[in-house]
């Protein structure tokens, strides 16, 4: 009996994934949920996710539960470029949410780069309707004065800049979701998070951007190409954190 109660919850599970019901890599309910939904014990419960899991439907993650499985976002640090067009490249649905447009004292971290007054922007970018980033940008005061929220609705700043741009550092790092940013991800307050820290600069070196990236830890993948001959010790870039 026991082993049809938990097939018979695995196929239920089946069809609410099939139906995205939870998103590709969103959250299912918490086990004790579930038990509650289908009047069943944790063991029939996690038979139930276990069968999911070999069929490669379900992914059980540290710190955020059971998972639909989804192919992560993949970003190539190659080459200068936006979240967007990277999605575009591999025929995903991209999407931005802004949710907030001031021109405020500069924060002190970006201050030494863009000056006292800045324009900031935060937004939430979405892949295949689901959250998977929340993005800052800190544009400096001068060059943003013209923008409005529908310009960095529609566009990138890279688009919306009228200087010519000379590339950009970025430096990524780990670290716990904060409760804003777990609320405004669906992800569970504290689990893994990527963190992306860029500074563009202009052709002639000078910053024009200071924008901060965070990503849902399961959800996205930093990808770099390295040719032949590269010897991985002496990868550029590649610093320990003290």
């Amino acid at each position: 009996m026991r082993q049809i109660r938990y097939r018979n919850i695995a196929d239920d599970l089946r069809g609410r994934i099939a139906a995205e019901e939870f998103g590709a890599g969103g959250l299912l309910p918490s086990e004790s949920t579930l038990c509650a939904t289908y009047e069943a014990s944790r063991v029939t419960i996690r038979r139930a996710l276990e069968t999911l899991r070999d069929e490669g439907l379900v992914e059980s993650r540290q710190g955020f539960g059971w998972v639909a499985s989804s192919d992560p976002v993949r970003q190539g640090l190659a080459s200068l470029g936006t979240i967007e067009s990277q999605l575009r490249e591999s025929g995903r649905r991209s999407a931005r949410d802004i949710v907030g447009f001031r021109f405020i004292e500069a924060p002190a971290t970006v201050r030494p780069l863009l000056g006292d007054r800045v324009l900031e922007v935060r937004r939430r970018n979405l892949a295949d309707g689901a959250p998977f980033a929340r993005v800052t940008v800190w544009c400096r005061e001068d060059l943003g004065a013209e923008l409005s929220k529908a310009d960095v609705t529609r566009h990138s700043f890279y688009e919306l800049l009228k200087v010519p741009l000379g590339g950009a550092t970025q430096t990524i790092g780990a670290r716990q979701m904060s409760a804003d940013d777990a609320e405004l991800l669906d992800v569970p307050v504290g689990s893994a998070a990527l963190v992306a820290q860029r500074v563009t600069s202009d052709a002639q070196g000078v910053p024009v951007l200071v924008a901060e990236h965070v990503f849902p830890g399961h959800l996205t993948e930093f990808v770099v190409e390295l040719g032949v001959g590269t010897i991985v010790e002496d990868a550029p870039g590649l610093r320990l954190v003290e």
